[in-house]
């Protein structure tokens, strides 16, 4: 049976969303089970089978707009279907947005009258090349003074999640509040919080109603893929779409 978490988030009518756990699939070794990514070594026909059971768990309306994520900051429009980006939205009904992720913070962003949708994948460095930045603009171009609220997803944890001086100091040089998401680690190295930037990032750009999933991709194996613990894994899924209808 395909798991998910449902994001605890104000609820918006005709608006939904999930992020899949690691579990219900048909992948094996590394990729065991629910692995949804064509792009990391697994076997083709246990990709689309798991992809197949996530859109029947989920009742998915349509086939998710699946990204060639970079760690950019490019945003495109789902309904032109799958491209190179790292975020893609929607004011249609019936589109589902989608992001991959395995320790990279999945966000998911949508108007409060539930109008305009996206997902954001958003590792450390399309955080820093302003992934956030550029989704909300979208947003907000296509609809100005668009009230939004955020959801971030599982993601590795300040603990778990060592960096170099270097990464720090590409976020701090022009924002230097940012600084309050590291603490120092061992030698010169620093524990950064995800997490805490994205929020920091979005209460900057007027994103005021934030919730979050504060569990730990690297910490809980059984749940969650994770690069950095694993290696070879497979990629779980942040999806949202508006209902049919709504």
């Amino acid at each position: 049976m395909t798991e998910w978490i449902e994001p605890s988030w104000p609820a918006i009518p005709g608006v939904r969303a999930a992020f899949s756990l690691r579990a219900g699939g048909v992948s094996s070794g590394p990729y065991a089970s629910l692995n949804l990514a064509t792009h990391v070594g697994d076997e083709d026909a246990a990709v689309e089978e798991n992809r197949r059971r996530l859109r029947r768990a989920l009742n998915l309306p349509s086939e998710p707009c699946w990204l060639e994520q970079v760690h950019g900051c490019r945003v495109v429009t789902a309904d032109d279907g799958p491209a190179v980006a790292d975020a893609s939205w929607t004011d249609r009904a019936g589109v589902v947005c989608a992001v991959m992720v395995a320790d990279c913070l999945p966000v998911l962003i949508a108007e409060r009258e539930g109008g305009l949708i996206a997902a954001v994948h958003a590792g450390w460095r399309g955080l820093q090349a302003g992934v956030l930045h550029a989704a909300v603009a979208r947003l907000r171009t296509r609809r100005p003074g668009v009230e939004l609220q955020a959801w971030l997803g599982p993601c590795i944890g300040a603990e778990s999640f060592e960096v170099g001086p270097e990464v720090r100091e590409a976020f701090i040089a022009g924002k230097p509040a940012l600084g309050a998401a590291f603490r120092p680690g061992r030698d010169d190295r620093w524990q950064a919080d995800l997490q805490g930037i994205a929020r920091m990032e979005l209460q900057a750009l007027g994103v005021d109603r934030i919730d979050a999933c504060m569990r730990c991709t690297h910490a809980e194996q059984a749940a969650f893929f994770s690069y950095r613990r694993d290696g070879r894994c497979g990629r779980m899924a942040a999806v949202i779409w508006r209902m049919e209808g709504a």
